[in-house]
This record gives C-alpha cells, sequence and structure tokens, in this order.
C-alpha cells in the first residue's frame, strides 16, 4: 500500500486481498477485481480461504441451496464472458408449474430457448456415487484460480487489525498481511463474529430457518414425473410462504423457505396430495431423501457491512428475500470488486460506491415482504387461489395474449426482476381487471399435460447450417455463443462471401441494439451450436448499473475492426505485388 494520506487506502501494484468463503459471492469478487485490475494493468494478489472441497458429495462440499440459476444471471454472465458449462447443468428449466388445491397450471418460459438451469453447489447430495461431475461452485472457484487467484484450503481462525492492514489467521499457515479482507462467510454465527472484531460497526443480518432435501429418484422417473419444468405450491399450510420442487438428474431437490420450518412443517408438506401426486406410487418421500438440513436464511440486511480494508458481501450483508441467493452473491459480489479495484478500500469508498447496491437490495426486499403479504392472503383463500389459476391457464392457451400475470408469475418464481418491478406489473389496471373477471367466472375442471423434454443445456441449439440471423431482417437483441461454432456470411448477388467465423463466449447481433436498421449479414451455425439470447431491456439495464458491459462490447468491436483493417491492408499489399510485377515484367 502506497504512503501518503491520498494513497493509503487505494490499492496499487502488488496490493493483496484476502477473501474469506470460495462460496459464489466470494469467487464472484474475485474473478472481477482480477478482471477489472487487469484493464487498469494492476498487478494484485488475490488469497482465497476456502476449507470446503466442492468436489466432495453430501455436506462436506455443499453450500445449502436449492441451485437454480435465474434467467437475468444467465444472460449476465454470458455477456461477461462466463459461460456455465453444460455438464455444470443438472437440469434446464423450460416451465414452472403453478400448484395449488385447486388444481395445477404450467407456466412456459417468455422466450424459445433455455435460460434457466439447475445446479449441485456441491459434487452432489450425500450417497451419491457419481462423483464425475463438479457443482457450480466447484466451477466458479476454477474460474478464479484460472484468472490467477491462490485457494488456500484452509479455515480462518482469526482477523486481527493493523494500521497498514488486516492479518488474517489459520491453523496451518503461517499468518499474513493484506490490504483488503473480503468475507464472504455467509450466514455463520462464529465467522460474523471474528468479523466483526475488525469492524465494530457491523451488525449481522437477522435470519430464520428453511428446509432442503434431495429426493433420490431413477433418472427416467424424474422425466416421467417432475419433468423440466420447476413445481411451486401455494398451499394453505402454516409457516411457509414458498415450496418448490426443483428436478435435476437424478434427484429432486425440496426446498420451503417461511419462518423458522420445522420437521412437522416439512412432513405436512410431503404429505399433501399435491406433492405426493408428483412422485411414483408407493415411495415414501421421507425415506428417499439422504440428503437433508435446515440452513439460515437471510430475511433482514446487515447494519455496516464494511469498514476500512473491510468488507462483508453476499448473504453476510445483504441477499434477496426467499429467492435467487446465487444472483444476490452476484450482485454484491461484482459491486465490492468494482469499488476496491476503482474507488479504493477505505470505509468512505465502501459506504459511497458499495453500500448503495445492497441499500437498492433492501429497499426491494421491503416490496418483496409486501408481495409475499398478499401471497399468504391468496394462500388462505379458495376463491382467490382459483381466479389465479384459471388466469394464468387462459393465458397460457392463448398465443395472442400478452399473459401479463404469467410472466410477473414468472419473474418471480425464477428471481429474474426485481420486486418493485414485479409489484408495478401486479398493479397494472388491465391485469387486475382480467384477475377481477377471472375470479368472478373460473370453473377449473382440468389440468394442463406435462411439457415436452428438452436438451440439458442453457440456450437454444441450430443444427448445422441452421440460420440464427438473416441478413436483411430486423433484430433488437444480442447473441452469445454458449457451445461450438457461428460464420457471418454476406450474401450478394454473386454469391455468398464469408466474413468471419466465432466460437464460445464471442458474441454477434449487437449492431441490432443500437440501429434500427436491418442485419447486415447471415449468421449461421457451424456444426451444432448452442446460442443464448441477450434482450434489449436486459442489455440496457445492465450498462445503466455497469458501464463493464459496454467496455467488452468496444473491446470487441475493436479487436473485429482492427483485424477487418488487417485483412484489408493484407489484400492492398496483394494487389500492389501483383502491380508489380507487371510493371517489371513489361520493363523487361
Amino acid at each position: 500500500m502506497a504512503s501518503g494520506s491520498k494513497m493509503e487506502f487505494e490499492l496499487v501494484n502488488g496490493s493483496s486481498i484476502a477473501v474469506i468463503g470460495g462460496g459464489p459471492a466470494g469467487s464472484f469478487f474475485t474473478y472481477y477485481a482480477l478482471d477489472f485490475a487487469s484493464r487498469l494493468d494492476l498487478d494484485i494478489r488475490i488469497d482465497v480461504y476456502e476449507a470446503k472441497n466442492f468436489s466432495k458429495v453430501g455436506s462436506g462440499g455443499c453450500n445449502h441451496c436449492g441451485g437454480i440459476i435465474s434467467e437475468s444471471l444467465v444472460q449476465k454472465l454470458s455477456t461477461d464472458g462466463v459461460i456455465i458449462p453444460s455438464e455444470i447443468v443438472q437440469k434446464t428449466i423450460n416451465s414452472y408449474t403453478l400448484h395449488v388445491e385447486q388444481g395445477d397450471a404450467i407456466i412456459h418460459t417468455p422466450s424459445n430457448e433455455h435460460r434457466i438451469a439447475s445446479v449441485f453447489r456441491g459434487c452432489g447430495p450425500k450417497g451419491c456415487t457419481d462423483t464425475s461431475k463438479r457443482g457450480f461452485d466447484h466451477f466458479l472457484l476454477g474460474l478464479c484460480e484460472k484468472k490467477g487467484a491462490n485457494v488456500i484450503r484452509e479455515k480462518v481462525s482469526a482477523l486481527e487489525r493493523m494500521e497498514d492492514g488486516i492479518i488474517v489467521k489459520s491453523r496451518n499457515s503461517e499468518n499474513k498481511k493484506y490490504d483488503l479482507v473480503v468475507g464472504g462467510v455467509g450466514l455463520g454465527k462464529q465467522a460474523l463474529t471474528m468479523f466483526k472484531k475488525i469492524c465494530p460497526e457491523f451488525i449481522p443480518p437477522k435470519v430464520t430457518k428453511a428446509y432442503i432435501s434431495e429426493f433420490f429418484l431413477k433418472k427416467d422417473e424424474v422425466s416421467s414425473h417432475i419433468g423440466e419444468s420447476m413445481h411451486v405450491f401455494l398451499l394453505d399450510l402454516p409457516q411457509i410462504t414458498f415450496g418448490a420442487l426443483i428436478p435435476k438428474e437424478n434427484y429432486v431437490t425440496l426446498v420451503l423457505l417461511g419462518k423458522d420450518v420445522d420437521q412437522d412443517v416439512v412432513e405436512k408438506f410431503i404429505s399433501s396430495d399435491q406433492v405426493k401426486g408428483l412422485f411414483p406410487k408407493g415411495i415414501v418421500l421421507k425415506d428417499t431423501a439422504p440428503c437433508k438440513c435446515y440452513p439460515q436464511i437471510n430475511i433482514k440486511h446487515a447494519l455496516h457491512p464494511y469498514d476500512d480494508r473491510v468488507v462483508l458481501i453476499g448473504d453476510s450483508a445483504s441477499s434477496k428475500l426467499y429467492k435467487n441467493g446465487i444472483g444476490a452473491a452476484y450482485i454484491t459480489g461484482r459491486a465490492a470488486a468494482k469499488t476496491a479495484i476503482f474507488k479504493g478500500v477505505s470505509k468512505k469508498s465502501f459506504k459511497k460506491f458499495y453500500a448503495p447496491v445492497c441499500r437498492d437490495l433492501d429497499v426491494d426486499n421491503l416490496v418483496g415482504k409486501f408481495i409475499f403479504l398478499v401471497t399468504r392472503v391468496i394462500q388462505k383463500s379458495s376463491f382467490l387461489k382459483k381466479g389465479l389459476l384459471h388466469l394464468v391457464m387462459k393465458e397460457q392457451a392463448s398465443k395472442n395474449s400478452k399473459r401479463l400475470m404469467s410472466t410477473a408469475l414468472w419473474d418471480t418464481f425464477t428471481g429474474s426482476a426485481g420486486y418493485r418491478n414485479i409489484l408495478r406489473r401486479f398493479l397494472n389496471p388491465v391485469l387486475l381487471f382480467n384477475y377481477l373477471r377471472s375470479i368472478s367466472s373460473s370453473t377449473l375442471t382440468f389440468r394442463q399435460s406435462k411439457h415436452e423434454m428438452h436438451q440439458k443445456a442453457i440456450g437454444h441449439l441450430y443444427k448445422n447450417g441452421e440460420v440464427i440471423i438473416k441478413q436483411g431482417t430486423t433484430g433488437d437483441c444480442l447473441f452469445v455463443i454458449q457451445e461450438g461454432k457461428v460464420e457471418v456470411i454476406f450474401e450478394k448477388e454473386q454469391g455468398e462471401v464469408k466474413i468471419a467465423e466465432l466460437g464460445k463466449t464471442e458474441f454477434f447481433g449487437e449492431m441490432g441494439l443500437f440501429e434500427k436498421d436491418v442485419r447486415s449479414c447471415t449468421v449461421r451455425a457451424l456444426g451444432d451450436a448452442m446460442v443464448l439470447t441477450v434482450d434489449k431491456k436486459n442489455f440496457y439495464k445492465s450498462i445503466q448499473e455497469d458501464a463493464s458491459l459496454a467496455y467488452r462490447l468496444l473491446e470487441k468491436m475493436s479487436n473485429r475492426l482492427r483485424e477487418a483493417n488487417m485483412k484489408a491492408y493484407s489484400r492492398n499489399l496483394d494487389q500492389d505485388s501483383e502491380v508489380f510485377l507487371e510493371k517489371e515484367k513489361e520493363l523487361q
């Protein structure tokens, strides 16, 4: 750390950072801190302390989460060049099935592709025999190592503040001093107490107890009974705010969120007809869940999760109420990294640039509490639930419907939009009118059929030669290649001219986001290619929140322009050489 008051809390070449906790929050911070530092040619060292081995089965490798990656997070990671490998994905979610006592309704994805994934956080549940696969947390931590982070497989025992840094102590390693210590430690009481000693104004989050278990089924049983739909339950059961069954390859994850969920509540839920009806006949659910836990979840944000040279992220600071903890880990981890690299590591910097991001999550959660209060009223009323179900069925059955209720519920369940955005849509006068009309006229006498099965990957699969973008058509979205290659073709009267080949993590179609003109080229799959669409709304939201995507776009477009100039220069050289040879022949 440089001397002098102005530079005292700025990272410089040779600065060191300790990240305590290698889960999603810690990994996101590490990945983006190294990425941002590389843009400034800043040479920093990051040590990630993580005692857990995410390649183990059972609780030793698990971070106690349902394991859903939301639609918006998949898109944001893709535009940042982070592609979730297909082998990490347990199932792609192409619909949500809403269950109430009066029936059920399927809400299909608003797009024509898979943009939601279920994953394991470790290698798999207790009793899992297939140890060849790796979980999401293992994947993220691996990305950090590839970026240059050093992973220390030890548990931190103490933190001590010094005048010029923070001392990190562990049992087996020597004590080390760091210019910044980042806490991605979750909600463990011991770890939060340790941080409070070096961050005295910090007040830990308020928590409650949830429930997660993994039901083991055969792969074909998961496909035939659960399918690729996440099953959401709005049942009139005490203490349960939200219940869901999440399909994976050989398991089905049960997540119950509410207020201090206990074993009696769990048994009432799994004994309900709506839940039992989704499993093979004769199965005893409480005997088929070898892996179960009662994790704590964040229901009220922390206060002052930062100080000079210290910042807490993820669940330790702010999360998303009852959903999408991985998404909140991304938001807080990335924001803390951006602050540390570009603005400094003082308490003042974190208060000015990091705290507003946490505050935005906290305000959104207040709106979420109101939404869940209304949801609880609906849960207790068969009349209101019947109308809700009828409206969803009606919207899903009509191709021309705007599906106002369906899309609002989709974003509520997926965590792809904030609660304020969702509330504004629920208060749409047209939606309210349709709901009231549905309540007065609904008669449910059927259930929707199960959906078809699709490939286990995120995005849309294009076969060899299949056109993704057609020259001359209009478009307003960006495409990111998840797997495989595409070719860019310019079509003219004399035939086709191949301009470029693009591969994994590269994007195309970006000009459609800025211009209302038609597409200038045709893009088609070169072999099988998995491609993800990033819609204009999410793109501009990302640009407003952070200029990093704009930086990456400009960088890529600059590289393409340079390549085009080099090709043009090479062609001119070739033409000049031909002219020179012709002149030489004439002179001879």
